[in-house]
């Protein structure tokens, strides 16, 4: 195995992440840990991106199929079982190779700031009880006497994040924008882990963007997701809030036509793209190789020697 005990692959969406990752796991002898937010999930394969069978190309993949809707999942969730598989995968005498866009949970695994885990239902439940007596607006008035900072981030009518962020208050006396400040602006040192970042000139990779959301309309997103609600999952969940998801329960709902649910995905997902370069390229320990630039197996060799 390599000297490195941990090796992140990251950058935006539609950039190529998945298929370098197997392509660098298969030339090093390692396995891949899912770093999405939304790949875990039973369920969620075509709005989720998740890599198919013939994708993964015989390399084990971990955090994939994991968990059902109903489930939740944080940061500090994905840090817990990254971690464990990634200890499994390590003592098997193999590379643990973390690939992924969610850039909050890639730095919760590696850069040591805290979570309130396992939540808390008396919490939770006392302040899904003041919203639906009084509305949402009491939430966000209580936020900004305790956390200005999140309460100016958050529209008052989130009521699921207002909530997180009245929670993570209650738990830790600490406010939530403290901490996101830590993970955006702080940069520990990560002995043994090895981050790379995979970039493109943003009109390639729009261009990209605009494609994968088309192949996912053509490709069964609305009846991925209409057979999803049929099953009863309820439309409010937190993956089915996630792009892609959201915009066919639009479509389902008759609330757009099928030429605005894509015009819709494609802009949004750019959205997302562009949130993520600007995460990432504020860590300057991001080695990164532009995909249409160099090759995939010349980046994967260049990516070996780093390593080794």
């Amino acid at each position: 195995m390599s000297a490195s005990e941990l090796i992140m692959i990251d950058g935006p969406t539609a950039v190529g992440k998945s298929a370098l990752g197997a392509a660098l796991a298969r030339s090093l002898g390692g396995e891949i840990i899912s770093g999405d937010s939304v790949q875990i999930y039973k369920g969620l394969n075509i709005g989720a991106a998740k890599p198919t069978p013939a994708e993964q190309g015989g390399v084990p993949h971990h955090l994939l199929d994991e968990l059902e809707l109903t489930e939740g999942f944080s940061a500090a969730d994905f840090r817990e079982r990254a971690a464990r598989r990634a200890a499994e995968i390590r003592s098997r005498g193999r590379l643990p190779i973390v690939v992924g866009g969610t850039g909050l949970y890639l730095r919760a695994l590696t850069d040591g700031f805290t979570f309130a885990a396992a939540g808390s239902a008396e919490s939770k439940e006392r302040w899904k009880a003041a919203a639906a007596r009084f509305g949402p607006e009491i939430l966000h008035r209580r936020l900004r006497d305790l956390d200005p900072a999140s309460a100016a981030r958050l529209h008052p009518h989130d009521t699921a994040r207002l909530i997180r962020a009245l929670e993570v208050f209650d738990l830790t006396g600490v406010p939530l924008s403290r901490q996101r400040d830590f993970a955006e602006r702080e940069y520990p040192p990560r002995p043994g882990v090895v981050v790379f970042g995979l970039t493109a000139p943003r009109p390639w990779l729009y261009e990209r963007v605009e494609e994968r959301a088309a192949a996912m309309l053509a490709g069964g997103l609305i009846e991925e997701t209409a057979a999803l609600l049929r099953a009863g999952a309820d439309p409010n969940l937190k993956p089915l809030r996630s792009i892609g998801y959201r915009h066919a329960i639009a479509y389902l709902r008759g609330l757009t036509t099928k030429a605005e649910t894509l015009r819709l995905l494609q802009r949004d997902t750019r959205r997302l793209a562009k949130r993520q370069w600007t995460w990432f390229a504020r860590d300057p320990r991001v080695i990164w190789f532009d995909v249409t630039e160099t090759p995939r197996e010349e980046i994967i060799e260049r990516m070996k020697i780093i390593i080794q």
